[in-house]
């Protein structure tokens, strides 16, 4: 009998908690589901998007292989305003540039590079952006803008490239001083194998004008120096 009244007390417990708590219960466990599902819905989401995007950009890449410029803008326009600040985005500037290369459009290809310069992408993209936008400058005979672009940059991947294009640009400033220490830095950087073309930069080294030597002004010594005043007295 005890038992069976022990039973009984334990149901009824159970009931007045369930009649207590129970919506709680009930809530916590919707909210639960709910922010499951959410989750599984942003996720799959997120993949169903990089997927597109990675269709698009593959779409892109075909069209520069094939030199359809009108095809590749369109796709770049695409991924850009659909997929902004994804790599596929940014890596298609970086495609497109080199299509507007191939059509010497070379504003066109500067212009798509600034644009990755100036979006979230990762440092190495950027960087790699970095290293052709000076390259391109160069080519339009703007070495002053390589200088602002590349100068302060530290990136041991692409510091020897770095230091090879400032190396150009400061001798087309007449900076031979100057062109001469960043030859020299390259040629001694031990990452520089395999990033730049060593015997180049050599030969860039070994061109170079000599640097002008400052005139001394030519002072008379003190000893030297005849006053007025003896000069009118040996005259005399």
């Amino acid at each position: 009998m005890d038992d069976l009244l022990s039973e009984k007390e334990q149901i009824e417990q159970i009931r007045s908690w369930w009649s207590e708590y129970g919506g709680y219960v009930i809530v916590g466990v919707a909210a639960g589901a709910l922010l499951l599902f959410g989750f599984n819905y942003y996720q799959n989401n997120k993949l169903a998007a990089q997927l597109e995007a990675s269709a698009l950009y593959e779409t892109l890449a075909n069209h520069v292989v094939d030199g359809d410029l009108a095809s590749a803008e369109r796709v770049a326009d695409q991924l850009a305003t659909t997929f902004a600040g994804t790599t596929y985005a940014a890596q298609s500037k970086l495609a497109i540039a080199r299509l507007y290369m191939d059509r010497n459009r070379d504003q066109d290809a500067a212009d798509a590079l600034d644009e990755l310069l100036a979006s979230t992408a990762g440092e190495q993209l950027k960087a790699v952006a970095r290293l052709r936008l000076a390259r391109i400058l160069l080519y339009q005979d703007k070495p002053q803008e390589v200088v602002a672009l590349l100068e302060g940059q530290d990136n041991a991947a692409f510091s020897a490239a770095y230091t090879e294009l400032l190396g150009d640009a400061y001798v087309a400033l007449g900076r031979i001083a100057d062109a001469q220490a960043a030859y020299q830095e390259v040629l001694l950087d031990p990452l520089s194998q395999g990033t730049v073309d060593q015997q180049l930069v050599q030969w860039k080294a070994l061109d170079l004008p000599e640097i002008p030597m400052e005139d001394p002004a030519a002072e008379p010594a003190p000893d030297d120096v005849v006053e007025s005043n003896d000069v009118d007295e040996v005259v005399e």
